[in-house]
């Protein structure tokens, strides 16, 4: 039989066996034990886009007929023209004129006001609360733009591609259609464009644009408007009509017995006027684009009455004296 162990064999036997068990799970955890996966790295921060904020409908401005002489018409797109009266409201796409011896005051609100001068049409191309845009398709217009209303205005010219453009001031355009345009400013000034030339026409200055040219450089508005005319060298006319002609500033509006007459690029017209029988007043108009104006009128008389025959008489050729005496 083996011998009984000694308590101090069994001591030792016992702490060593402690010494393994406590070791076992170190041992687990360093050999064994696979270690966790490694936590995915978190998601990178987009910062938020912010969204745009939602545009408003643009808004429109209101134009309307204020003031009414005369025949006034108006084309609602492409209608027909038809009279139109004091206080009706214009749209873009519509087009208003004015007759011979009539005219017209547009308005929006107090920030802008046009007169049309008789013999002038326009159309209404854009309207809003910052832009206003008409075509000048032939005549005369005086435009105000109250300063500070962050109101822009513009006029185009049919048959040429002068613009001119205000923020505030009061400027008259002019345009014969034929590519002849004109522009006198009387307060603030005016960007006058044309063949990709700029020129700011400021108060008391006028400029003209020719067909296939840009804007003449700004040039003071004259003292006075010239205006000649051929008239006939004799008061007594035989014909009841006649061819008057002459000459006046080019850019200007010449109106001659309630007929609107076109000049061209040199500021010369022609126009055959019918005339009455007996006593007959001329009255030749010009207004420049700088408020210029000018009148010449002549009396003319028409007498249209042939001759009177001149009667013979026969026995004059009866002479009773003999031959010779």
């Amino acid at each position: 039989m083996d011998a009984p162990r000694s308590p101090r064999r069994t001591v030792r036997f016992l702490i060593a066996l402690a010494a393994i068990l406590s070791a076992l799970p170190l041992g687990y955890f360093l050999f064994l034990h696979e270690p966790p996966a490694a936590p995915p790295p978190p998601a990178p921060v987009v910062p938020e886009v912010p969204r745009p904020p939602e545009q408003a409908p643009v808004a429109r401005s209101s134009l309307k007929l204020e003031e009414i002489h005369g025949t006034v018409e108006v084309r609602r797109g492409n209608g027909e023209w038809h009279a139109v009266r004091p206080g009706e409201a214009l749209h873009p796409s519509d087009a208003v004129r004015t007759l011979e011896g009539s005219y017209a005051v547009l308005v929006n609100g107090e920030t802008v006001e046009v007169r049309m001068e008789a013999g002038t049409e326009v159309s209404i191309e854009a309207l809003t609360d910052t832009l206003s845009r008409l075509m000048l398709a032939n005549g005369m217009t005086t435009t105000r733009v109250k300063p500070g209303a962050r109101q822009t205005f513009e006029v185009r010219a049919a048959g040429s591609d002068a613009v001119a453009r205000t923020e505030g001031g009061r400027f008259t355009m002019s345009n014969n259609g034929k590519g002849t345009v004109a522009v006198g400013t009387q307060e603030g000034e005016v960007a006058f464009i044309g063949q990709g030339k700029v020129v700011i026409v400021r108060a008391g200055q006028q400029s003209i644009i020719r067909p296939g040219r840009g804007p003449s450089d700004p040039t003071p508005i004259p003292t006075s408007l010239l205006l000649k005319v051929n008239w006939p060298a004799r008061p007594t006319l035989t014909r009841r009509q006649m061819v008057v002609s002459g000459q006046t500033e080019p850019g200007s509006h010449v109106d001659i017995e309630g007929q609107i007459i076109p000049t061209d690029d040199q500021g010369r017209f022609s126009k055959t006027l019918p005339l009455q029988e007996g006593s007959n007043t001329v009255r030749i108009h010009a207004l420049s684009v700088g408020g210029l104006r000018q009148e010449l009128k002549r009396d003319l008389n028409v007498d249209t009455t042939p001759p009177k025959q001149v009667i013979v008489d026969p026995g004059m050729w009866n002479d009773p004296r003999p031959d010779g005496q």
